[in-house]
């Protein structure tokens, strides 16, 4: 188990102490997906809080994926950005800012070359 595998696999390892479980997963890259499986909600918020994971479904896999509103995505060398809802319209889209200028232009009288309009009011603020 030293690769992210994308297939269909379910590894099951015991163990007896938490933390060096979730030690050893903080230790290797960040998992696209995390599937802690407990009846305890003390314990799963424990998981969840330490281990950075693309998403995560508690005492099921896979369902998270399924979950059209919720964005699935991972986050380092399991990939980066969201694909579902909202968050992936906006992964997938390219926002193209267009400002078009109006004929009067306001910045133009707070640009150089001044004029004496900016030396009066300079003269007047600075009183």
């Amino acid at each position: 188990m030293t690769r992210e595998i994308f297939g269909p696999i379910l590894p099951v390892i015991g163990y007896t102490n938490l933390d060096e479980v979730v030690t050893a997963i903080i230790a290797g890259p960040r998992p696209l997906a995390l599937y802690p499986f407990t009846n305890d909600q003390t314990v799963a918020q424990r998981i969840v809080d330490r281990v950075m994971s693309g998403g995560v479904t508690v005492n099921h896999a896979l369902l998270h994926v399924a979950q059209h509103d919720l964005p699935f995505g991972g986050v380092g060398a399991s990939g980066m950005g969201h694909y579902h809802g909202r968050e992936g319209f906006t992964t997938f889209s390219k926002m193209r800012p267009v400002l078009y200028q109006g004929p009067i232009d306001a910045m133009r009288w707070l640009s150089p070359p001044y004029g004496t309009l900016a030396s009066r009011v300079l003269s007047f603020l600075t009183r």
